[in-house]
């Protein structure tokens, strides 16, 4: 490396080498003969070897800049450094077939030109019309590659005070070495790679305020543009015009709002400092190329929702072009549930319908068609148990009711489709004192518009329908509660098969009031939350209400779900799944702990090998449901309380 000109220049230099293309022996393959295997690689101080303490020549200057080590150089004293081949390669006479070197240079006063090249000829360029003046030859900066003659000075871009270059030079890149040739005993800086083909060489130059296309100098070859990774591929007769051209990208960073991405912005880059990712434009779209992923720090309160009455469930739904609701299922009759609009970061009252001692809401779709349906636990003032499925009306934009479905003790309702087909499914609780009966699943009949029975599953005090699919399979699992005389009953898991659900798998629960399934990678998983332990013909325990719930996996193998982690909870009531970046967690209803409903519920982190680990104590009172969602405010959990008429919005801190 020398520096032509009259002004001084510090250029800070690492440099490293990298090995590619390791033969399956160890060693570097060709033609069917081994060569000598190098080891040992490891990143080299090339200054410390070029230059040794103590060796430094006249116009020579060690410099520590933000701690990078570096040499100033006077352009009025050019001088060739060279170093150790042996350092480079160690235990390895001969060059292997590829190799990389990494060079960073700095400007920190006036401006200068940097190039990076191999074994090629450089090209003249002159500034477009209008364009600041170039530096001239004299003030760049050059690397030289020399091909057994004359040195080569490849061409370059011009780099401002407070700029870096970083140069990537591969030597072998484009065309592997016929021969091994021998190593020399020194490796000039300005010679990478003797009698090598041009390589790829990748240029990023960071600027203030972002990155910006350096402004090119000179109308003479173009210079060849590769996309990040690109490799060149070349036809025979372009390899002589190769030769006389250095490849390199400039990379312009953009910060600040997202940028327009269109064929002029093609294959720049577009740092979004809020989310701290970089993206690449692909001529239509900006694509994710590294993004760091927020990590949850602490919850915090939000928004305190006064409710019109205790609230038994809440469902979080968006409705296109409106935005973000939540429907909440409170007990008193009258004034009924509500449903609340997310408006400037809160949710603000929109709604109240008619219920009768709600317990939950599904929000649905089918085709353009919305739908929300309410499960209705008491009887209304007819004396009649009916459950309601609400339209919304696009001309009055609200929900008006559109078909009574009857019902006894409703405590959910489970929207799915399979093969194309929409369904609806019911859980009721009891009726009267009996509490095996039947639920029910309804199919949605397009030609009267209307849901229909469809099939009747026998369950026990049931208090949630879970729906899920794994691969082609769709699955239907029932929380069973109580049979009349114990807590301590199978809940099931149903399978669907030639038109209707068979049974999969049974589980014995302890009075189950939800199930969650959930993914974490290709693992899948299904939570229950256990309320309570009552058997009449067993000694009562010393807690009915601290008990385990438990996490099944899906064994492939044995085609059955099978326990993975129990964890202690208090008449836990719901688990709601949720990720926060590359985290993932699980939130448990702890709603009584035989004493007082002022009880924690919990967050779990996923630990990979250690399962799910308590992570952060959330203070409830009577937690009844969770629900987790996404705004552009950021993330948040809603929480209902079935002991007071307020629920409450929990932030998610990120970091």
């Amino acid at each position: 490396m020398d520096t032509p000109g009259q002004a001084p220049m510090a250029a800070p230099l690492l440099l490293w080498v990298v090995l590619l293309r390791w033969a399956s022996g160890g060693g570097f393959t060709r033609a069917g003969r081994t060569w000598q295997h190098c080891t040992d690689l490891r990143p080299l101080d090339v200054l410390s070897e070029a230059v040794p303490p103590g060796a430094l020549a006249r116009g020579m200057r060690v410099l520590q800049v933000q701690g990078l080590r570096g040499l100033q150089l006077s352009a009025s004293r050019p001088r060739a450094l060279a170093f150790p081949a042996s350092r480079l390669f160690i235990h390895c006479d001969r060059f292997p077939e590829e190799f990389s070197i990494i060079v960073t240079l700095r400007a920190l006063r006036r401006p200068a030109k940097v190039s990076a090249g191999t074994a090629g000829h450089g090209s003249a360029r002159r500034g477009p019309a209008g364009a600041s003046p170039c530096p001239s030859a004299e003030e760049r900066v050059h690397l030289h590659a020399d091909g057994g003659g004359e040195p080569r000075r490849a061409g370059g871009d011009a780099l401002r005070p407070r700029q870096a270059a970083l140069h990537v030079l591969e030597p072998g890149a484009r065309r592997r070495m016929a021969e091994p040739r021998h190593l020399p005993q020194r490796v000039p800086l300005r010679q990478p790679l003797a009698h090598a083909r041009p390589g790829g060489v990748r240029t990023v130059l960071l600027l203030d305020g972002g990155l910006q296309r350096a402004q090119g100098c000179g109308g003479g070859d173009p210079i060849s543009s590769l996309a990040v990774g690109e490799e060149s591929q070349l036809l025979p007769g372009q390899q002589e015009e190769e030769e006389r051209r250095v490849h390199e990208t400039d990379m312009k960073v953009t910060l600040g709002a997202r940028p327009r991405c269109s064929k002029q912005e093609k294959a720049q880059f577009w740092f979004n400092a809020s989310r701290r990712g970089l993206y690449l434009c692909n001529g239509s779209t900006w694509l994710s190329m590294l993004e760091v992923q927020p990590r949850l720090d602490y919850v915090e309160e939000h928004q305190k929702l006064v409710t019109n009455s205790e609230t038994m469930g809440v469902e979080v739904f968006s409705i296109p072009r409106l935005g973000l609701f939540a429907a909440t299922a409170n007990r008193l009759t009258p004034p009924g549930s509500a449903i609340y609009r997310w408006t400037d970061g809160k949710f603000v009252h929109y709604q109240n319908i008619p219920t009768h001692q709600a317990q939950s809401w599904k929000y649905f779709t089918i085709g353009k068609k919305i739908f929300l349906a309410v499960a209705n636990f008491e009887q209304n003032e007819r004396g009649q148990e009916f459950s309601v499925i609400f339209k919304w009306s696009r001309r009055k934009a609200k929900f008006l009711a559109y078909q009574r479905i009857s019902t006894h003790s409703a405590r959910d309702w489970e929207a799915f489709v399979i093969q194309g087909e929409a369904f609806l499914a019911v859980v009721n609780h009891r009726e009267g004192n009996n509490h095996n009966i039947d639920s029910v699943i309804y199919r949605w009949n397009p030609r009267t518009g209307l849901f229909e029975t469809n099939q009747t599953i026998p369950t026990s005090g049931a208090y949630d329908w879970e729906f899920f699919t794994i691969g082609p399979y769709s699955f239907l699992a029932v929380a069973n509660t109580f049979n009349g005389t114990s807590t301590r009953i199978y809940s099931h898991i149903y399978i669907w098969l030639r038109g209707s659900f068979q049974l999969f798998q049974s589980i014995l629960t302890f009075g189950a009031a939800d199930w969650e399934v959930f993914h974490i990678g290709d693992r899948v998983f299904l939570a229950v939350a256990n309320s309570h332990s009552y058997d009449s013909g067993m000694p009562a325990p010393s807690n009915f209400y601290a008990i385990n719930s438990s996490i099944y996996e899906l064994n492939v193998t044995a085609q059955m779900f099978v326990k993975f982690q129990d964890l202690l909870t208090y008449s836990a009531l719901d688990w709601e799944f949720f990720s926060v970046g590359d985290d993932s967690f699980l939130v448990v209803a702890n709603s009584f702990d035989g004493f007082t409903f002022s009880v924690n519920s919990i967050i779990y982190r996923w630990q990979g090998y250690e399962g799910f680990v308590a992570a952060h104590q959330l203070p409830t009172v009577g937690c009844r449901d969770w629900e987790a969602f996404h705004t552009a405010e950021g993330s948040f959990l809603l929480y209902s309380s079935a002991r007071e008429p307020l629920s409450k919005v929990l932030r998610l801190k990120t970091t």
